[in-house]
């Protein structure tokens, strides 16, 4: 038989909200238990630690209040006080003791004793109304009080006290015989005799003042006095009371007779009303029961206690206070009741909202458990790929369901601002340029968080104005706003009312030392102009700005670093380009040829260079090293670099051969007189005196044309210099009055010659050659020293001043020796550089930099290197320094070349593979040399340049550069 109805049972979505509804019963009622004790534990927890930052934040400021003590103390001990013996020989360094006292707003005295029992006291006065002003009735414009006690010859004690004004102008001296004061009888004089370090007494109360303080006292250097400060701790009573964690919270530290001598109610601390008999305050003398049944726990650590007292619940901590003696201890107790306030109040809401949302939960639980499913699934799998760091924003998940559609819209959205955030945290850490940071950073912002626009603002210190960097999207911006200092934005009417609007948020962008870099002004929208999540999104822009600050101070400290090793390298250069009024000009104009070479460089499409390039790091290391590329030259001597002429030192020798001259001119009229007066042929005599200086002055005149060394010399000029030396003179004076310590040692092995002395013409002396000794370069190959790789001939000499040595160079005006010296600029150079700690971007500075003088083919120096073995920017740099070599006009042995005949001789060079000829070719076909010339050369020597002729001939690489129509059109015909 069929049932006419079908069997009773409970509807699915009634069941599914009964077991809704049940469920969130139980799980509310173990929510609300289990918080209640977790959030129990919880405020305990964090009592704790609070209470230990308390402890720890007192204890540091303890330190702060005694730390300009003892760095007083530490220079005082070296002061000349130990040695006054009398107050007027103390009074000279009042000035210092007042100043000393000006270092800590707690320091309020600084006193010496010493060993006679004389003590001086030097103690700041405060405000008119202080209540220690009139107890030492002191004179209305005094700031200072002098006390001092010394002692006759006879042992008598004479007391005074000085008052002094701000300015240590003497008010008024009091002549105190009743001030009687023994240091030798204070325990910090005796604790600082026996101690070499400075000592700390336990707080106690000031006699003439009656502060609570702390007295530091050390021995000086030469243990003839102890100095000693006065430092107050009666501040911190009221600096803790600000402190406390509640209203009923009582804090009190300790001494190790129990004493108290800071408390959250200072009014507590001193006992008696008479100033003779005034004391500090016993534990038990407060009526603080919770503090005195907290000192009688059992030590716990620095754990919070909790215990009873007078029925009422007390949660207390008993720690150390550091900065002071060990035995200071510090007390903190919390009344149960104010601790778990908001506890109680937090559960009684959290219960109340719990029923609340049962009732549509019963309305809800049938739908929910059909419609829920799937989109929750949807939605772990996107939070999966967030957890996996996948933070590419998910498709948007529908859902009738509002808070199941609205989480898949927050999830939508916190996927876009975590990858908002991750690419500005990317370009906060990659990108090193500062504008295109922050114009990246502000777009990413204001993507990220829905803003309607932002600019920001960078602080110029030059203008004292804010100057308006980037902007994004909407908002009036204006150009810049003018600052009144580093605290302050001074903004004009129309700016106040534009950034008060609730519209925009302002956060300054401030520095790790809290000056100002500049402004975030952002433009809010609709998500942000709610007060509460105006409120939370402040703290999240300010994180924002923090982080951008960082990166902005970074920036420009790594800018100014830059400026100032661009100025360094500079510096640099002007000082050796100043070194020599010859040489001025030659490390400024030659980096400049060398960045435009390599920029013409760059810009080839086609021939040698199409594929060459450099980054804005190699571009900055190129300029660097082109800068620093005779740096060396600041070891090079004057004298060998400024060298005119062939026998020119410090000064040209010439003129002491042209004396010799004279001497046998002289010597010549002698013979002359003698022979005739002894009946000689006048007229035969006469002939033969023309004859001898005729020789003389044609002989002059030849050693005068060889010094100048303007051409080359052939074996018959130096046969004939070898004659002109072996003429004779005869010297009747001492040779060796007169000399310096150098010349002395020179001469040391070399026995005087009997006077008179036949001395040559033209001498080569021994102490002319100057031996290496130790001084002996690194620069020959097998040399175990050589690290750098050097290949170079060493002159058998330092130096060789021999006069006939000199002339004798066969061109120009510099010996092997000179020459070595000269070339030894770029050992220099290298040894130099090397050895300074390059960043990694910078490494390549030392060879580009030193490199200049080596030669195609291995035949320069100082490493003999081959093109191969060199980069195209050494090349570069070697053609640079070749064509400004040959065309400066303030060198002093030679004119300066003309423009042509410059590049016929770098075009015979490229031939020879002295230089690369395609950097040569280079050099001409962009026309390098003919803006270079329009720059720095002089008009004259701008000449006619015949381009065909230098490019002829020239070694040409498998795709050469075709001069450009455009280019040699151009050039001056």
């Amino acid at each position: 038989m069929q049932t006419p109805h079908p069997p009773p049972g409970i509807p699915l979505q009634r069941l599914t909200a009964i077991a809704i509804v049940a469920s969130m019963l139980l799980l509310t009622l173990a929510l609300i238990l289990q918080g209640q004790h977790g959030l129990r534990q919880a405020l305990v927890a964090a009592a704790t630690d609070d209470s230990q930052r308390l402890g720890s934040l007192i204890g540091e400021r303890t330190q702060q209040l005694l730390s300009p003590a003892r760095s007083a103390l530490s220079l005082l001990r070296h002061d000349a006080l130990s040695g006054a013996d009398s107050l007027a020989a103390r009074l000279p360094r009042l000035s210092l003791l007042a100043e000393t006292l000006q270092i800590g707003p707690a320091l309020s005295a600084v006193y010496i004793g010493y060993p006679d029992g004389d003590f001086l006291l030097l103690r700041r006065l405060e405000q008119d109304s202080d209540p220690q002003r009139q107890r030492l009735r002191a004179p209305a414009q005094a700031r200072y009080l002098l006390q001092s006690i010394d002692r006759d010859a006879a042992g008598a004690t004479h007391g005074e006290w000085h008052f002094y004004d701000s300015q240590l102008q003497l008010l008024e001296r009091q002549i105190r015989p009743d001030y009687r004061y023994d240091p030798r009888s204070r325990p910090w004089y005796r604790q600082a005799m026996a101690d070499t370090e400075a000592i700390l007494t336990p707080p106690y109360l000031f006699f003439t003042t009656a502060q609570i303080g702390v007295s530091l006292a050390q021995r000086s250097l030469d243990g003839r006095m102890v100095i000693g400060m006065d430092a107050a701790v009666q501040d911190l009573s009221s600096q803790v009371r600000a402190l406390r964690l509640t209203p009923g919270t009582l804090i009190a530290a300790l001494d190790a007779q129990d004493q108290v001598f800071i408390h959250s109610e200072p009014q507590r601390l001193l006992i008696g009303d008479d100033p003779a008999s005034v004391r500090l305050a016993k534990l038990d003398e407060l009526q603080a029961p919770a503090l005195s049944a907290l000192q009688r726990l059992p030590a716990d650590g620095r754990q919070v206690q909790a215990f009873s007292v007078e029925g009422h619940r007390w949660y207390g901590v008993r720690m150390p206070l550091t900065g002071l003696d060990s035995a200071s201890k510090l007390l903190i107790t919390i009344p149960e009741a104010e601790l778990f306030l908001a506890a109680r109040q937090l559960l009684l809401d959290k219960t109340l909202l719990a029923g609340l949302l049962l009732v549509p939960m019963l309305l809800a639980g049938w739908w929910l458990g059909r419609r829920i499913g799937t989109p929750l699934r949807e939605l772990a799998r996107h939070l999966e790929a967030l957890i996996d760091f996948d933070f590419r924003q998910p498709p948007q998940i529908r859902s009738r369901i509002r808070e199941v559609g609205r989480l898949g819209w927050v999830l939508q959205r916190m996927a876009g601002s975590l990858y908002n955030l991750q690419t500005i945290t990317h370009t906060l850490n990659r990108e090193s340029r500062l504008e295109l940071m922050l114009e990246q950073v502000l777009q990413q912002l204001v993507g990220a968080t829905a803003l309607e626009g932002g600019g920001i603002y960078l602080y110029e210190s030059d203008n004292a104005c804010l100057r308006l960097n980037t902007r994004h999207l909407a908002g009036d911006y204006p150009p810049s706003l003018d600052c009144s200092g580093e605290d302050a934005v001074r903004l004009d009417a129309d700016l106040v009312q534009l950034f008060a609007a609730r519209d925009y948020l302002c956060i300054p962008l401030r520095d790790r030392s809290d000056a100002l870099l500049g402004l975030l002004v952002l433009r809010l929208g609709e998500l942000h102009r709610e007060p509460r999540a105006q409120q939370s999104f402040r703290r999240f822009a300010e994180e924002i700005a923090g982080a951008a600050a960082v990166a902005i101070e970074t920036r420009q400290l790594i800018e100014s670093q830059q400026r100032l090793i661009d100025a360094i390298i500079r510096l640099l250069a002007d000082a050796i380009d100043a070194k020599s009024p010859y040489t001025g000009g030659h490390c400024e104009r030659v980096p400049q040829l060398a960045i435009l070479l390599v920029e013409k460089a760059i810009a080839c499409r086609e021939g040698s260079f199409a594929d060459f390039r450099m980054s804005e790091a190699e571009l900055y290391e190129f300029r660097i090293a082109a800068w620093l590329h005779d740096c060396g030259k600041i070891t090079s001597p004057e004298h060998v670099v400024d060298k005119a002429t062939k026998l020119e030192t410090l000064y040209n020798r010439l003129h002491e051969i042209r004396t010799r001259f004279e001497v046998l001119w002289r010597d010549a009229e002698l013979d002359y007189w003698r022979a005739l007066a002894d009946g000689g042929d006048g007229t035969a005599l006469q002939r033969q005196l023309q004859r001898r200086q005729d020789e003389l002055q044609e002989d002059f005149a030849f050693v005068a044309r060889c010094n100048i060394g303007g051409e080359d010399m052939d074996d018959e000029d130096i046969r004939r210099l070898e004659r002109i030396a072996e003429r004779r003179w005869w010297r009747h004076f001492d040779d060796r009055l007169g000399l310096s310590l150098e010349e002395r040692q020179r001469l040391e092995g070399i026995a005087p010659r009997a006077l008179p002395a036949e001395e040559r013409l033209l001498a080569d002396r021994p102490e002319h050659r100057q031996p290496w000794g130790s001084q002996r370069p690194p620069v020959e190959k097998d040399d175990p020293r050589n690290r750098w790789g050097f290949d170079m001939r060493l002159p058998p000499h330092a130096a060789d001043r021999g006069e006939l040595h000199n002339l004798r160079t066969r061109r120009g005006t510099l010996t092997d020796e000179e020459r070595f010296k000269i070339n030894e600029h770029i050992v220099q150079t290298l040894i130099m550089l090397s050895s300074l700690p390059l960043p990694p971007h910078l490494r390549k500075v030392p060879d580009i930099a030193a490199n200049h003088h080596e030669k195609m083919d291995g035949s320069g120096y100082p490493r003999r290197l081959r093109r191969e073995q060199l980069s195209l920017p050494e090349r570069i740099v070697a053609v640079a320094d070749i064509f400004e070599a040959l065309t400066a006009h303030d060198r002093p042995y030679k004119p300066p070349k003309p423009l042509s005949e410059a590049l016929q001789i770098m075009a015979r060079m490229a031939r020879e593979a002295h230089i690369d000829s395609e950097v040569f070719r280079l050099f001409l076909c962009s026309g390098a040399y003919l803006e270079y010339a329009q720059r720095f050369l002089a008009a004259a020597q701008i000449d006619a340049v015949d381009l065909d002729a230098c490019l002829r001939d020239l070694p040409v690489a498998a795709e050469a550069m075709p001069v450009r129509d455009a280019v040699a059109g151009s050039m001056p015909r």
